[in-house]
C-alpha cells in the first residue's frame, strides 16, 4: 500500500470508528470489483481508476460519499444516486449499514464495467 494511502487511512481513523469503518469497507468493495485497478489520493479522497477514473471515496465531517465520475450515465435501479450535474453522481453514507442498504457493491460493479 502506498504511504500516502496509509497516512490518509490513519487520518480517517483519527476521526472516529464509524467513518473509518465506512471508508475501509467501501475501499474493500472497490478494490474487489476487478483486476487492473489503480488507487491514488486525489481531490481529498481515494480515487480509483481502471482504464479511466470511475469512482472515489470522500470523507466529510458528518458522512462519507462514494462518487462516480460518470454516474449520470449509470442506471439507478434503487434510486440512491444523488447529484444534478452533467456527469458525477454520488451515494451518501451516514452509517456502515448504508453500504448494504444502498446496494453500493452493485453500483461499483456498474461503474467499473463502464470504465474498463
Amino acid at each position: 500500500m502506498d504511504k500516502r494511502i496509509e497516512t490518509f487511512l490513519a487520518d480517517i481513523g483519527d476521526r472516529g470508528p464509524t467513518q473509518f469503518a465506512i471508508v475501509t469497507r467501501l475501499r474493500d468493495i472497490v478494490l474487489a470489483s476487478g483486476l487492473g485497478l489503480s488507487e491514488e489520493i486525489k481531490y481529498g479522497g481515494l480515487l480509483f481508476s481502471a482504464a479511466r477514473p470511475f469512482c472515489g471515496i470522500f470523507p466529510y465531517s458528518a458522512h462519507v460519499t462514494l462518487e462516480f465520475s460518470e454516474g449520470a450515465a449509470l442506471p439507478d435501479p434503487h434510486g440512491v444516486l444523488m447529484g444534478q450535474g452533467k456527469g458525477r453522481r454520488h451515494i451518501k453514507m451516514l452509517s456502515l449499514s448504508d453500504i448494504e442498504e444502498k446496494h453500493v457493491a452493485a453500483y461499483v460493479e456498474l461503474a467499473f464495467r463502464a470504465a474498463s
